[in-house]
């Protein structure tokens, strides 16, 4: 900043100094109320849920998880089927549950055994 010599300088210089002033505590009040919007729980709730529908992990958790449990069922219908029998529910129940577990928790390993199978038993268009 320059030195200022004489009156009409001062109040030059006070003039720019209170429009920068102005300028500035609009910025702030922008700023503020952006903050405010961002801090209430609803918003926080919508960040937070976009987040995690656009995070490929958690896609990729939510498949297995799915493929597990499905697996699981249809291994529990196969084998127990519709019975009355408490006992054989029981245990229906825990080879579904154990099954879902396997599946969900070996994911990676099921698909790459699943693409080479498919990739032996049909053959590719290289190979025709």
């Amino acid at each position: 900043m320059e030195n200022i010599t004489n009156l009409a300088s001062l109040k030059e210089a006070i003039i720019n100094l209170e429009e920068k002033q102005s300028n500035e505590w609009v910025l702030i009040k922008d700023e503020a109320l952006l903050t405010y919007e961002n801090i209430k729980p609803i918003n926080l709730l919508k960040s937070t849920l976009k987040q995690a529908l656009y995070s490929p992990v958690l896609k990729e958790n939510i498949t297995n998880t799915v493929v597990g449990l499905t697996t699981g069922f249809l291994a529990k219908k196969a084998i127990v089927g519709k019975t009355k029998n408490p006992f054989k529910n029981l245990l229906g129940l825990i080879l579904e549950m154990a099954v879902a577990n396997k599946i969900a928790s070996n994911a990676d390993s099921i698909k790459a055994l699943g693409l080479i199978l498919i990739n032996k038993l049909i053959p590719s268009k290289q190979e025709v």
